[in-house]
């Protein structure tokens, strides 16, 4: 899951995957754990004025605590049939994006159902705004069970006002939001029939190196050097840190925006981390069908950046990964990179709703903190990079939001023994995984039961299933579609309970 999303990159070393994206000075970055339901860049086919509003409760947990606020929703009934099911998309770290209302599988599905589609915005993210500001005291508020609540009383209050209460409810998530369609079949089973989890990582975990041995393999699935160069090129940028006489080389390389100054070891471990994501990102993401989001960049797949790592006229490994990181601040627009941990750690500090990481950054690795962990540190041998260990990032949690090692550390274990981690006791829940996404290897890839299969789909990426199909796919992925409808078809039958 590297979230974000469309126009920052988030850059808080957790769990995700940096993604550069269009913004206006593209000098502010964030980080996160990817989604795909959401993404800054609406497509302006779908009007703002489609959005509703339902008046949600602060804290589900506290029957003393009256406040409310309203949360956004989007509603598409286009495909609705008398007596049809009702299919539930989640949203996640990031505002919910209203092209998802007019194109992606679920509809595919929705529209052969004769389902009514609904979407509803998580706390936190997007225009829904519980509360004044981003302070660490509001963050409390924000947590994955109180998401859960959220999704169960929206899903209560509409059946009874609709008339749906006698409907077949199908929550529909990918990423974090797969992880809550999964937890929401899971933990209220009585109102929701089914749910398909795509690229969902169900094991919470302080520690994610796996991620990094992921794309170690994704890129030698492209060329078995691309790796060895990759890594070549970041032991090499590393030794030349350790000298300040080589900071201005390294500035101009690498076209930061400031002259480099490494105080500390978060300041190496930054720029390492920042550039080690031009290459998470486009492996998370290689090839998915991402352009009807708005999203740029597309074109840069792990083809394109095995081909510049392999390019011996650019100079050594090190000149090629600093090609590398052009290329893509060419991309997306970018004058330069800037990779201040300092400036970092002011934006990621900022509690107003209009700070430079209120598009979901502060909000979403809050939950890392205090939920996941994800960190997808270089602590693994068996990986390229080189730089961002675990402190590196369990560190950035005290600096943002006064969270222990040890808060985190009890956090993450209590995640994993509420909801089960790898072991879901539940029915009628899909796990869709990609073979090249790095997070398949928190998520449910061998069928747990007949009841709980996984579709594990060689050579894909994050959430690839979810997006429009076209006649590029490969033959695995149009099955794995095909694969959720037929199990869609059983679940949905006469002969299923409610």
């Amino acid at each position: 899951m590297a979230f974000l999303h469309s126009r920052h990159r988030l850059s808080y070393a957790v769990l995700f995957i940096v993604v550069f994206l269009v913004c206006g000075t593209c000098e502010a970055k964030l980080k996160g754990f990817r989604k795909c339901t959401n993404v800054l860049n609406y497509n302006t086919d779908v009007g703002v004025s489609d959005e509703q509003w339902f008046v949600q409760k602060l804290d589900h947990f506290n029957g003393a605590d009256s406040r409310e606020w309203k949360q956004r929703y989007f509603v598409n009934d286009d495909f609705y049939k008398a007596g049809g099911p009702v299919f539930l998309m989640i949203g996640g770290e990031g505002p919910a994006n209203p092209a998802w209302m007019q194109t992606g599988s679920w509809l595919t599905y929705a529209k052969k159902f004769g389902a009514l589609c609904l979407m509803l915005e998580h706390r936190f993210y997007g225009k829904s705004h519980p509360t004044e500001d981003l302070s660490t005291e509001n963050l409390r508020f924000l947590s994955s069970r109180q998401a859960l609540a959220d999704l169960a009383h929206f899903r209560t209050v509409m059946a009874a006002g609709r008339g749906l209460d006698n409907r077949k409810w199908v929550a529909f998530g990918g990423s974090y939001p797969g992880s809550l369609a999964a937890w929401f079949r899971l933990k209220y089973p009585h109102l929701v029939h089914a749910a398909v989890a795509t690229s969902a990582p169900v094991h919470a975990t302080i520690n994610f190196p796996e991620y990094l041995e992921v794309v170690r393999r994704s890129l030698a699935s492209e060329s078995p050097q691309c790796p060895l160069l990759v890594k070549k090129a970041s032991d090499t940028l590393m030794d030349l840190l350790k000298d300040p006489l080589n900071f201005p080389n390294i500035t101009k390389d690498f076209n930061l925006c400031s002259k480099l100054q490494v105080q500390s070891d978060m300041d190496s471990a930054y720029l390492l981390e920042t550039l080690a994501g031009n290459f998470m990102d486009v492996v998370q993401y290689n090839k998915d069908n991402r352009e009807f989001e708005g999203v740029v960049g597309t074109n840069i797949t792990i083809e394109v950046l095995c081909g510049v790592m392999a390019d011996a006229s650019l100079g050594e490994p090190y000149a090629r990964y600093a090609a590398v990181a052009r290329l893509l601040m060419d991309t997306f627009s970018m004058k330069c990179l800037d990779a201040s941990y300092a400036n970092n750690q002011r934006d990621m500090s900022n509690t107003s709703w209009s700070g430079p990481a209120a598009g979901g950054g502060r909000q979403w690795v809050y939950q890392t903190c205090t939920e996941f962990g994800f960190y997808q540190s270089t602590d693994s041998p068996d990986q390229p990079f080189g730089g961002f260990p675990l402190p590196y990032h369990v560190k950035q949690c005290s600096d943002y939001y006064s969270v222990s090692a040890q808060t985190l550390g009890d956090a993450v274990a209590q995640t994993n023994e509420y909801y089960g981690g790898y072991d879901i006791h539940s029915s009628r829940i899909v796990f869709p995984n990609g073979s090249i996404d790095p997070w398949h290897a928190l998520g449910i890839t061998r069928d747990i039961s007949d009841d709980l299969p996984a579709i594990f789909i060689k050579g894909t990426a994050h959430c690839a299933n979810m997006y429009p199909a076209r006649s590029q796919d490969p033959p695995q992925l149009t099955l794995a579609r095909d694969h959720v409808l037929m199990l869609l078809q059983s679940w949905l039958s006469d002969g299923q309970l409610r």
